[in-house]
């Protein structure tokens, strides 16, 4: 998981669950890599020659060199790339009008893939001391039941920005808003919702956003997004840590599923250990157009589970095609497939670095709270 934008999410679960996603709930960092400017000549694509990033050297392949390339589902790829072409890469504008030129009904997985080879040039991401070994992990869009009102069973409240919170810095520290009369009476009225589980809060603030199955007052429900709104200025304490250093878990053990299982099995030592991490993070309410499509990454479009990942963005630029080469963390069964460079995250630096965007629902929490996979990237870049 990586850092958590504004605009959403993200950014990002077990990316060094130790951290537990140190930056997800910061404002986002200035990338050196932004979509719409210019590419340094230097950088430019040369037919037969490497291309240097700030953090990575990219190395032209053949296309036979990408493993399982023939075996991906490559049409699956194209809303992802369609998306991403919304605000393209420098240097994407005509590659993109034709990619839009290219879907049609039936467009098959060969026909992609022959558009794919056709139109773009694979790249080998190496670090620049031409390490080409990585890391990947995983991130999701937390589902959670809540309610309007509180009511038995979900009395935990999910807050929007107090109307002071620009005039005390740092504002109260997460033990206070719990516990002092006069945090929670600067929050009185800012509930956006309530839910039944101090963990689900727990996990829609590192994430920065998140669905809720909402209960109105009159019964009725709906689905809508809860995002990042604002923090409360206090450092960032990671729970997995404080956890490994008290002996509850191993480092190995330190992934999301196992922290959850240990706060229900020691349910008076729950507050102790949220109240390690001082950082508490607000919530602003936002309708869900395109329930199918998740939030927005960093480069301003929506996710698209299973097929966008967060970079670095100093080592792969916003709306680049990527080939991975990994393992799915629960069968460990390969996979291999193209994905689009859509977000980043605080965690997520180096050349062969990334955060694999699996979703939202019970089965994209199991996957991305474990996902701690080796990692090979190809980048694909239009021909010169």
């Amino acid at each position: 998981m990586a850092r958590l934008l504004p605009r959403r999410r993200r950014a990002l679960l077990s990316a060094g669950i130790l951290g537990l996603l140190a930056a997800c709930t910061s404002p986002p960092r200035n990338a050196e890599s932004t979509p719409g400017t210019a590419v340094e000549p230097s950088l430019a694509p040369a037919a037969g020659h490497p291309i240097l990033r700030p953090r990575a050297r990219w190395v032209p392949v053949a296309w036979t060199e990408l493993p399982g390339w023939d075996s991906d589902r490559a049409s699956e790829l194209w809303p992802a790339l369609l998306r991403g072409c919304e605000r393209p890469a420098a240097g994407w504008a005509v590659t993109c009008s034709t990619a839009r030129d290219a879907a049609t009904a039936a467009f098959s997985d060969d026909a992609a893939r022959h558009w794919l080879q056709q139109h773009l040039q694979p790249y080998r991401i190496e670090a620049l001391d031409g390490s080409i070994d990585g890391l990947i992990t995983g991130y999701f869009e937390p589902l959670v039941e809540a309610s309007r009102q509180p009511r038995p069973g979900m009395r935990v409240p999910l807050y929007g920005p107090p109307a002071d919170l620009a005039t005390r810095k740092p504002y109260w520290t997460r033990q206070q808003i719990d516990t002092w009369p006069a945090a929670q009476a600067s929050l009185r009225g800012r509930a956006v919702a309530y839910v039944s589980d101090p963990l689900d809060a727990l996990i829609l603030q590192i994430q920065g956003s998140g669905r809720l199955q909402l209960t109105e007052a009159d019964g009725s429900r709906r689905l809508v997004r809860v995002s990042y709104a604002g923090q409360n200025d206090q450092p960032y304490k990671s729970i997995g840590r404080w956890l490994i250093e008290r002996g509850e878990l191993r480092p190995e053990e330190a992934n999301w599923p196992a922290i959850k299982a240990w706060a229900h099995a020691h349910p008076k030592r729950i507050d102790e250990m949220l109240w390690s991490n001082p950082r508490y993070v607000f919530f602003r309410e936002e309708p869900l157009p395109e329930p199918q499509l998740g939030p927005k990454g960093a480069q301003a479009v929506a996710l698209t589970p299973g097929r966008s990942i967060a970079v670095d963005p100093q080592s792969i630029p916003y709306g680049t095609p990527v080939w991975l080469d990994t393992t799915e963390p629960l069968s460990n069964t390969p996979l291999r497939r193209t994905v689009m460079a859509q977000d980043t995250g605080s965690a997520i630096t180096g050349a062969v670095r990334a955060d694999y965007f699996w979703g939202w629902g019970d089965d994209a929490e199991q996957q991305a709270g474990r996902m701690k996979q080796p990692l090979r990237l190809w980048a694909l870049w239009p021909r010169g």
